[in-house]
Formats: C-alpha cells, sequence, structure tokens
C-alpha cells in the first residue's frame, strides 16, 4: 500500500548557460538525486552514459564535471515538475501527485539561445503540453521525446538509447 509523503519542492536550480542550445527536461529528481543533490544521481541511471555516447566524450563523474559537460555541449538541465507528492520510497513518475510545474517559460524568456527542447519521459512530456498548451513560446510546441535513460526502460540497450537520441537531437 502507497503511503502519501509531504509536499516535496525542487531541490535544485537549472544548469543553464548563456550559450545553451538544448534544454533536457526530466519529470522530477529521484531520491538517490535528492541525496546526492544532482540530476540523474541513481547509479543505474543512464543519462550521464547516453550523452558520454553521443559526444564521444568522457562520461561525467562529479558535479563540477558533470556541470562543465553540459557546458561543453551548449546543453541545459532542469525538470517539468517543481512542486509534487511522492509516494513513500519510490521514484517512479506514476508515484507523483503534480502540483506545480516549474516555469519553463520564464527560463526561455531569459535564456533565448535555447533552439530545442526534449524531454526525457512521457510524465515531463504531458505536464509540459497540460500546463503550457496556450504559451506563446512556439518552442514548447514542438518537444522531442527521448527514450528514457531509466533502467526500468528496458526495451532497448543503452547503446539504441544513445543512437535513438542522437538521430532524434539531429547531431548525427
Amino acid at each position: 500500500m502507497k503511503t502519501e509523503k509531504e509536499i516535496l519542492i525542487h531541490p535544485f536550480k537549472p544548469i543553464i548557460f548563456p550559450e545553451s542550445e538544448l534544454l533536457i527536461l526530466g519529470t522530477f529528481p529521484s531520491i538517490k538525486s535528492f541525496e546526492n543533490n544532482f540530476y540523474y544521481s541513481h547509479p543505474r541511471n543512464q543519462f550521464w552514459d547516453i550523452l558520454s555516447i553521443i559526444f564521444n566524450d568522457k562520461k561525467p563523474e562529479t558535479a563540477t564535471e558533470k556541470t562543465d559537460f553540459l557546458k561543453k555541449h551548449k546543453l541545459a538541465l532542469w525538470d517539468a515538475v517543481c512542486e509534487c507528492k511522492r509516494m513513500e520510497g519510490n521514484s517512479r513518475d506514476d508515484n507523483l501527485e503534480i502540483l506545480k510545474p516549474c516555469d519553463i517559460e520564464g527560463l526561455l524568456s531569459r535564456f533565448p539561445n535555447i533552439k530545442k527542447i526534449a524531454v526525457t519521459s512521457r510524465t515531463a512530456e504531458k505536464v509540459i503540453k497540460k500546463y503550457f498548451k496556450n504559451s506563446k513560446l512556439s518552442i514548447l510546441n514542438s518537444l522531442i521525446y527521448l527514450p528514457s535513460p531509466s533502467p526500468l526502460n528496458a526495451r532497448m540497450n543503452i547503446k539504441q538509447k544513445a543512437e535513438t537520441w542522437k538521430k532524434l537531437l539531429e547531431l548525427t
């Protein structure tokens, strides 16, 4: 049986730079990401592995290396949800009750260099489509869905995910 927890507020600021061209949005930080104080911190999550394959670059390990990697490759990172309730002990998106999206429009208005937005979950995609359907920013209507880097997404191996991401992001 699921037990309801308290309201959670997104613990991280977006990682974005004036030269960032691609914004990658997850749903909400996992329990492990909360513990490690950085995005995609579960050791089995394939996010950083996929990016290192795509860019043929060393996999970043520390928060500083990850931030530098994002900057080097003109990437920005944030999540679609900034306030939610999570059912106890489980980071899966279906255990989230979304209360408030992140201010994606505000972020994009401050960083006009962003040319593409990609999401790493169907939940993030649904949040963007629900809360920003009347946005004046057309970029929000052209989301790119990337297969989830979660190890629970076992339909593809890591090389297939990387190749799919590369193709969808037009990085070939």
